[in-house]
């Protein structure tokens, strides 16, 4: 009886996947060969050839096609008689509504970003369908069940911030080499290959008057009559020689660090090798597409000298204004873009060497810069398995066999896999709770609404399509069927100050935020400010009353390579030059013996912390949840495993 009810449920079942990428070519195979009939995919990403090493139902000649539709036609190939429906778009998309959402028995998620994560969580919440949370790093994952009223959402608990650092520090003081990447890939590739109206900076801060000389103002212009040896010779000795020495003129800046030293081409390469430098043939594809193929440098694990990462600098920017021309001015850093990758690893590593930080290979550059973590095929499929067997519970409404399941690299009580009970929803969740206001201080006279939108309403509360009220008054609003003199009133008001719009937001207001796709609301207590500490608050405001994200431990070491495990990882933004930056912080992935393991909520290309258990496997333990790092729902080990596995208690 048991199994027919398991069938019929199975069977009966309307499921859609979020996601086709690595736990989503895995579960849609898993969910195909466990007689599910009635399936349907989202997914906005084509497929690309490093895909192929994990996404195994995708093949060379599928390079370039959507993912949804071509992991259908594969499972259909040995499950012809089950309905999946593809739909190659981005489940953001306003035709994705909480209607939408309705149809389906269970929602299952195979995502890798934050924003996805907590748009899917909404509409869930909205439609009152229970979703199956996921992801995997390296060899640890993780699936959670999500029921309205029953579990946390996704949003219970807090999801730290991108880690920042102050801008002097990238430009002036680095002392990591993750400070040298965001140097190179924000600051000079931007300068040289981006947007020229973009504030940059990368002047090294000083008291010397010279540093807003003409030599700094034109050093970047390429002229006309200028050939390439020349242009980045000048290049590399303002950046490396002539930033560095202004720099070592404020002396009260390096009494208690360790000095740089100033690099110039003419310290590193002979005049003759310069000119001979990438002599090869541009015509020829690879070589004009790659710095390293043209001078023949093979392996990417290589960590390269000083003169070879010079070569490679000047070879890059070369090719660059040579056959990518065209371009310039409107690129921006992709980790698929070879030449672009190689010109960062070389700065970064001529930087480094000047801050005396140890090199890096292209390989782990790459990691550093593109936010990768290496994924594990073998993780996928297991977490893949999870999701299934948890979507049947739900199918099955068997509530009472929910659970948190995390795979674990080492073994804990000689098991792999920890199954937790769910929690129960976090009743000050300003999301999936009985909604108390949000508290806002903010300077109303000085803070335009659009600051309002970008840094609170997208950038914290995670809404896409927003609707602002004051008491009566509709200040903003976003969407298709708009008509156009209300989008140029919106845009007007969007440029104004908060006490200066048609009915002024000042202190005591109250602010109704909504997104009608995610048909979420949110009340927001206005409280004037007048000043706010540019290091602690760079937003120049300051939201309370959600679920904040936790300070982060630091950590000094770094490392990255195949399988290496990283921690807060966020993506990183490009920022204007007077603001903080943000970037990732890479950790080595080990601690000693006497720490606790932490296991987070993974996403197939977020990062972690994973530690060395060896002393806590030879205790009893019991699982405690711990929310603490990216994005991520951790776990601590803590002692008297089995006395009591039925209650758990939240850390503070």
């Amino acid at each position: 009886m048991a199994s027919l009810q398991h069938s019929q449920a199975i069977k009966g079942a309307k499921v859609l996947m979020v996601g086709a990428g690595g736990i989503g070519c895995e579960l849609l195979k898993t969910l195909a060969l466990s007689g599910f009939q009635d399936i349907h995919i989202i997914d906005m990403d084509t497929i690309e050839v490093s895909n192929l090493n994990r996404q195994f139902l995708f093949r060379q000649s599928h390079v370039g096609q959507s993912k949804a539709k071509v992991a259908r036609d594969a499972v259909l190939r040995f499950r012809p008689h089950i309905s999946i429906t593809p739909y190659h778009a981005n489940a953001k998309d306003s035709n994705f509504n909480v209607d939408f959402f309705k149809q389906f028995n269970v929602v299952l998620n195979g995502l890798d970003n934050l924003d996805a994560r907590r748009h899917v969580n909404r509409l869930c919440l909205a439609a009152e369908v229970p979703l199956v949370e996921s992801g995997t790093t390296g060899f640890l994952g993780q699936v959670t069940v999500q029921v309205k009223g029953k579990t946390e959402c996704y949003e219970c608990q807090p999801k730290p911030a991108p880690k920042t650092y102050p801008v002097c520090t990238i430009t002036s003081t680095p002392s990591k080499f993750v400070h040298c990447i965001v140097w190179a890939k924000e600051l000079l590739f931007a300068k040289l290959f981006g947007d020229k109206n973009q504030v940059n900076d990368l002047n090294v801060r000083s008291n010397d008057a010279f540093s807003s000389s003409e030599n700094t103002n034109d050093v970047f212009e390429w002229r006309d009559d200028e050939d390439f040896e020349h242009y980045g010779r000048r290049i590399y000795d303002h950046v490396f020689g002539y930033n560095i020495e202004l720099a070592l003129s404020d002396e009260e800046t390096w009494k208690k660090r360790n000095k740089p030293r100033p690099i110039y081409v003419r310290d590193v390469l002979p005049d003759q090798m310069t000119q001979q430098n990438g002599n090869v043939d541009i015509t020829d594809d690879l070589s004009s597409a790659s710095a390293m193929a043209s001078l023949g440098l093979k392996n990417p694990q290589d960590i390269w000298c000083l003169m070879e990462n010079t070569r490679v600098f000047l070879e890059a920017l070369k090719l660059f204004f040579t056959n990518r021309k065209k371009e310039i001015g409107n690129l921006s850093f992709d980790k698929d873009d070879q030449l672009a990758v190689e010109f960062v690893t070389a700065a970064a590593n001529i930087r480094a060497a000047s801050f005396n930080i140890p090199s890096h290979s292209l390989f782990e550059a790459k990691g550093i810069a593109g936010n990768i973590v290496h994924a594990v095929a073998t993780t996928n499929a297991i977490v893949a398995g999870l999701i299934v067997i948890e979507a049947i519970k739900v199918l099955k409404k068997d509530n009472d066999c929910y659970r948190m399941t995390y795979c674990l690299e080492h073994p804990s009580k000689k098991m792999l896999l920890m199954p937790v009970e769910p929690f129960e929803p976090n009743k000050s969740c300003f999301v999936c709770s009985s909604q108390t206001p949000l508290s806002l201080e903010i300077n109303t006279h000085r803070s335009k609404l659009r600051d309002f939108v970008e840094k609170i309403v997208k950038a914290k509360l995670g809404m896409n399509s927003p609707l602002i009220m004051c008491g009566s008054a509709l200040l903003y609003e976003v969407g298709d069927d708009l008509e156009e003199d209300m989008i140029a009133n919106y845009t007007a008001n969007l440029e104004k100050v908060l006490s200066e719009l048609p009915s002024p937001v000042i202190g005591g207001k109250m602010l109704t935020v909504e997104d009608l796709q995610q048909e979420f609301t949110c009340n927001i207590y206005i409280k004037h400010r007048e000043e706010f500490d540019e290091e602690k608050e760079p937003d120049g405001m300051v939201l309370s009353g959600w679920t904040q994200a936790l300070p982060e431990k630091k950590d000094d070491k770094t490392s990255i390579g195949n399988g290496a495990s990283t921690s807060k990882s966020l993506p990183t933004e490009p920022m204007d030059a007077q603001k903080d930056i943000e970037v990732k912080e890479i950790s080595d992935g080990t601690a000693s013996p006497g720490k606790k393991r932490k296991l987070p909520e993974f996403s197939e290309g977020c990062t972690l912390d994973q530690s060395n258990e060896a002393d806590e496997t030879r205790n009893d333990k019991k699982i405690q949840k711990l929310d603490d790092d990216d994005d991520d729902d951790d776990l601590v080990m803590l002692d008297h495993w089995g006395k009591d596995t039925s209650k758990k208690q939240r850390l503070q």
